[in-house]
């Protein structure tokens, strides 16, 4: 079912609050910048703190009050300290309290009085995407993909350019097209570099093959997309082999399935080839306001894929010593993936 974007605040509230209520919990503290916009619209520059209940209200700092009031769909008030939240808290009889798994000790410490319960119940909410959030994230796609074939790799290499150089160059263009930021540091691997999965630009000149896993954010959603340009007959034999395992994981993906079904597939057929140990990180991933969200596509994870989930598929062969080769894009779930963009797969 598509979730329309009339009121998706108070819908995504909603849910929450009923599972928050199975579990006997009367609210859950959130400071988690993305997860605050996810359910306000606001999207804190400083730090804010958002008790989720019946009446919700965000604790916003000073400095970030106008910003707040805005673009928050939940009533705001004032930070004055965290004595004065432990107030509030007593005086709304909250006991019971749900906090997210990234809450820093030192706001722990303050609430530690109360019983405290992790909870990952907003993450859970945030895998199933709305309309609104599905074409953001196609639109950060589509400014991504725009971007990298006007940076033009393989001439960047005839005129021998720096790795650095063409991932900032790659930053600009995205911006220029509409982002309003990468969705993570670029990654422009080239020559032995290629074969470490998350390689730094270098002052170094564009050697083979090329790998670059980049991304960038529209309205705030991340797209992630990887490419490896390839040079040799050797390059070309292992990137067939990532092609074939990235093409038949995304034909595994649909409702219903498993995550961690759809990384065996992409990993069965690499293990077949004879480079199981060289496949060293999981199938994919989702993402969504953060680029890295659950489910996980990896051997470990048992969820089950539901519509409206967005996942990368992003198998990798890596040759220490020699090259990597890695190939990624991003699918919507539905009675089958759909795949987002339409950037070739091999440049």
């Amino acid at each position: 079912m598509q979730i329309k974007e009339n009121n998706i605040h108070d819908f995504h509230i909603n849910n929450i609050l009923k599972k928050l209520d199975q579990k006997d919990l009367d609210a859950i503290l959130v400071a988690n910048f993305n997860n605050i916009y996810y359910l306000s619209g606001y999207l804190s520059t400083s730090f804010a703190f958002l008790v989720l209940k019946e009446n919700p209200i965000i604790f916003v700092s000073e400095m970030d009050l106008e910003n707040a009031r805005n673009n928050s769909s939940i009533d705001i008030v004032k930070y004055e300290s965290f004595e004065k939240m432990v107030e509030y808290f007593k005086e709304e009889k909250i006991r019971n309290l749900a906090i997210e798994s990234d809450l820093t000790a030192n706001v722990y410490d303050k609430f530690k009085d109360f019983n405290l319960t992790i909870s990952d119940v907003i993450s859970t909410e945030r895998m199933i995407k709305s309309d609104g959030e599905i074409k953001k994230i196609m639109k950060a796609s589509d400014i991504a993909h725009k971007s990298l074939i006007e940076l033009d790799v393989r001439a960047k290499q005839e005129k021998a350019a720096l790795e650095w150089e063409c991932a900032y160059e790659l930053a600009y263009l995205m911006r220029k097209n509409g982002a309003s930021a990468e969705s993570f540091e670029t990654i422009f691997a080239s020559g032995l570099v290629s074969s470490l999965p998350h390689s730094t630009p270098r002052h170094h000149i564009l050697d083979t093959p090329v790998l670059v896993d980049y991304g960038c954010k529209f309205e705030g959603y991340c797209s992630d997309t990887t490419r490896t340009f390839i040079y040799t007959e050797k390059q070309e034999e292992i990137s067939s082999i990532v092609l074939e395992a990235h093409d038949k994981a995304i034909d595994a993906i649909k409702a219903g399935a498993k995550a961690c079904e759809v990384d065996k597939v992409a990993r069965d057929i690499i293990t077949e080839y004879g480079y199981g140990d060289n496949f060293i990180h999981s199938t994919g991933h989702s993402l969504g306001l953060d680029i890295h969200e659950n489910p996980s596509i990896s051997l470990k994870d048992k969820t089950v894929l539901e519509n409206n989930m967005v996942l990368t598929v992003e198998p990798g062969i890596y040759l220490e010593g020699e090259f990597g080769i890695r190939i990624e894009d991003m699918v919507l779930v539905d009675k089958k993936a759909k795949l987002i963009g339409n950037l070739p797969q091999i440049l």
